[in-house]
């Protein structure tokens, strides 16, 4: 289960407890079951599948996706997926449409053209049993600079040539299943010419695309054959002719199949014509030389279901370039949304025929063909005010998957009783909320107003407390001039809150329930006997200080909440431990053995230390100009071993010089 799933809001229908406010209805599930909340309102999200026809490969039930219509009930920011299916149906008819550049340095194309009608029939018919074809040319609009306007030049353009006019485009044969009628039209054709480079070719791709009646299109794949070898005329190009109005993306083919339009619209932009290709499900092939490859290239990028072929010069490849591209084609599969509302996300997970996988894509896509699972997953981010909609199809097919959406951001509440019992027969309960009659307030309408217009002011204002503007201080209701306090508030106007006392050791007024030093009253800890300080963390005994003879701790420190704090040469529980031993006892190892008779006193505490000879000075580490020492402590015991330096005598006076071996403590203490 998702963190969305578990976090999405619930309702609860019953009564809240006294003090709660209204919005504690709308809670997480787990929320309400955590405060013992039974009568819950938990609308569900769905899938209705509307129409769902069986997947089918006959020319009688030709079906490629399923399903084919749904509805989708949706919470807001709650996933919910659904499966759509793809498998491509064997022999799936085919009609494929020749548009051909009829420019002068196509004329042996042409040639071989005329005699492809039967050829492409038995190549495509190792993919299908059913082909239609059709047949259309373009040179270039009928304005100068693109042709040459001479009167005798607009009737034979080719200068050593009989050639026939020039035009944008004519739709020349309707898609037919007649070979011969196809090679018979064909063969009437003739060569023009224009002036410039590019060509009219994408008025033409425009034309054949919109024009659906008048070309012939079938509910069937879809190819379009584009011939040429040149370079293409887009958006803007007009202006060179003074033709300044975009492509309107209409048909305007007149009887004879001509393009009537192409002087009055500018030609189409790539973006345009990706548009319209998409919209029609027709899947394009640009078969060019190679000479203006890079061109095509760049231009089928930005049409999705459109490959490039590389032409031989006098189309002799054409046939094989077809079976390829087609093959390219179908051998992948785009599935995509179109025209989705705001504030809907829909993303695909693809489980390929072929084991490939791929997660949260904004769009599924699949190679090598066959059987295709898509699962789709929708949510909203808004509530929507009617039914929404919107599409899912694969990029070069015209079936789809029609979806439309609804959200519930409402309980749709079904129990609504008037004067009912649980208002106290004064209001009308609906989804677990009293609606009071006039006259009445409070959450069961147990509240009769005053008759003065300012009797809620007034009861309001007896819950709200001095210098102040919130009633009962933020932290509770005022049910009729009484504030009911939520959770750990109390007081007159909810002030008191029993649990912002200070803190020690993460522990309220020091300590747990049952075991505390104090008690929080209204954010100021009440400290139990023995205890003080902001939160009770301080015991105002010294037992734990105390170290013998009456002296606390050791007569080196002070005594802090039943804790030694020890002055800054010593250390321990009891600040027993000298921090620097070599010079706290240098003087009191001076003293005891320079002064063996007694005579004169040391210092406190170092009568009690016992001193012991030692031949051994290797490990000792103090010395001062007399002797090597070592000073070992163990809780109340000083024991200090020490070696004379070699020719020295304890009963030397000269003044000493206390120094560490292994460090320099009295830089340390600097």
């Amino acid at each position: 289960m998702t963190n969305a799933v578990m976090n999405v809001c619930v309702w609860l229908k019953g009564f809240l407890s006294a003090g709660e406010p209204e919005y504690k209805r709308c809670d997480t599930a787990e929320g309400l079951r955590k405060r013992n909340c039974s009568a819950i309102t938990d609308p569900k999200p769905n899938v209705q599948k509307i129409l769902d026809t069986e997947l089918g490969s006959s020319l009688e039930n030709m079906v490629q996706l399923r399903p084919q219509k749904l509805h989708l009930t949706l919470r807001v920011g709650v996933p919910q997926t659904f499966e759509v299916v793809f498998k491509r149906a064997e022999g799936y008819p085919i009609d494929l449409y020749y548009l051909m550049d009829l420019s002068f340095s196509m004329r042996d194309d042409l040639k071989n053209v005329k005699s492809l009608g039967r050829n492409v029939v038995s190549t495509l018919k190792n993919f299908t049993h059913a082909v239609r074809i059709g047949f259309g040319a373009f040179v270039d609009k009928r304005e100068s600079p693109y042709v040459n306007t001479n009167p005798k030049k607009l009737a034979n353009p080719c200068p050593q040539h009989q050639c026939q006019p020039s035009f944008s485009f004519q739709h020349i044969l309707k898609l037919t299943d007649n070979m011969e009628e196809f090679e018979t039209e064909v063969s009437k054709q003739n060569i023009s010419t224009n002036e410039d480079l590019p060509e009219s070719g994408f008025d033409g791709v425009m034309q054949v695309a919109v024009c659906e009646k008048e070309i012939g299109w079938g509910n069937v794949t879809r190819i379009l054959v584009y011939l040429s070898d040149d370079l293409f005329h887009v958006a803007g190009d007009g202006r060179l002719a003074g033709i300044v109005r975009p492509n309107d993306g209409k048909c305007h083919l007149n009887s004879m199949g001509f393009y009537e339009k192409a002087t009055l619209y500018d030609y189409p932009s790539i973006a345009h014509l990706s548009e319209v290709l998409a919209k029609n499900h027709i899947k394009i092939i640009f078969a060019i030389t190679e000479e203006v490859m890079e061109s095509y290239k760049a231009v089928s990028e930005l049409i999705p279901q459109s490959v490039v072929g590389i032409l031989e010069h006098d189309s002799s490849n054409v046939l094989q370039l077809i079976s390829d591209a087609y093959n390219d084609l179908v051998s992948k599969l785009i599935l995509e949304h179109h025209k989705a509302p705001a504030g809907l996300d829909i993303s695909y997970s693809s489980h390929c025929s072929d084991s490939t996988k791929s997660h949260g894509q904004r769009r599924g896509e699949c190679r090598n063909v066959g059987f295709i699972n898509f699962t789709v997953t929708v949510s909203s981010s808004v509530c929507f005010s009617d039914i929404q909609s919107f599409t899912i199809k694969p990029q070069g097919l015209k079936e789809e998957l029609s979806v439309t959406v609804e959200t519930i951001c409402d309980c749709n509440c079904s129990d609504t009783e008037k004067q009912s019992a649980n208002c106290n027969g004064t209001g009308t309960y609906t989804c677990g909320i009293c609606s009071c009659e006039e006259g009445y307030t409070g959450q069961m309408c147990e509240c009769e107003k005053q008759q003065n217009a300012d009797s809620i002011l007034s009861m309001d204002a007896s819950c709200t407390p001095n210098n102040s503007t919130q009633i009962c201080s933020g932290h509770g209701s005022c049910l009729c001039g009484r504030c009911i306090c939520r959770s750990h508030y109390r007081g007159k106007h909810c002030q008191c809150d029993d649990t912002s006392c200070n803190y020690h050791r993460n522990l309220i007024c020091g300590g747990r329930e049952g075991l505390r030093n104090g008690r929080c009253n209204c954010g100021t800890c009440e400290c139990h006997p023995n205890y003080e300080g902001p939160a009770c963390e301080c015991p105002t005994i010294a037992d734990e200080c105390q170290t013998g003879n009456g002296s606390i701790c050791s007569d080196h420190g002070h005594c802090e909440c039943n804790q030694c704090i020890c002055n800054p040469d010593f250390k321990g529980k009891h600040c027993k431990e000298a921090l620097y031993p070599c010079l706290e006892y240098g003087a009191c190892v001076q003293c005891r053995l320079s002064n063996a008779s007694g005579k004169e006193p040391c210092e406190p505490g170092c009568s009690s230390t016992e001193l012991i000879y030692s031949p051994e000075t290797q490990t000792f580490s103090c010395h001062n100009e007399m002797f090597f020492f070592n000073v070992e402590s163990n809780n109340e015991t000083v024991r200090i071993f020490y070696s004379e330096k070699q020719g020295e005598s304890h009963h030397q006076q000269d003044k000493l010089n206390y120094s560490v071996l292994e460090s320099n403590v009295g830089n340390n203490r600097r």
